[in-house]
């Protein structure tokens, strides 16, 4: 069984910045990124950027600096994270993680009704 990926929240933010920006980025332009959302310091993003590739969520490339691109797609990482979630907290039952949103109002017709036109032109 391959281990999960498990990524902090400040960790995601960097991630976040790589998959909005499509290519590879130097720590300078990921702190740029970040700088509206973020006053971190350099070396906050430079310790976070090591985490990262500690755990080999994002690469390296040396060229006049380091530049960093993801080893994972946005939409991958969604898909574990989601799959994580209903193991951790439904038992794996996508259908108890339906009934729970339900059941405490945080979907509303609306919502169900789209997602009910969404089932049936999927099936």
């Amino acid at each position: 069984m391959e281990k999960r990926i498990t990524v902090s929240d400040a960790e995601l933010e960097i991630l976040e910045v790589l998959w909005s920006a499509g290519e590879a980025l130097n720590a300078g332009e990921i702190r740029a990124h970040l700088g509206g959302t973020k006053s971190w310091e350099r070396t906050t993003v430079l310790t976070l950027i090591q985490r990262l590739l500690k755990k080999n969520v994002i690469s390296q490339e040396k060229r006049e600096v380091y530049y960093y691109k993801p080893c994972i797609g946005r939409e991958e990482y969604v898909r574990e994270e989601t799959k994580s979630f209903v193991d951790k907290f439904f038992k794996g039952s996508s259908r108890n993680l339906a009934a729970a949103l339900v059941d405490n109002h945080a979907l509303t017709k609306e919502d169900i009704e789209e997602l009910r036109g969404y089932f049936n032109d999927r099936c």
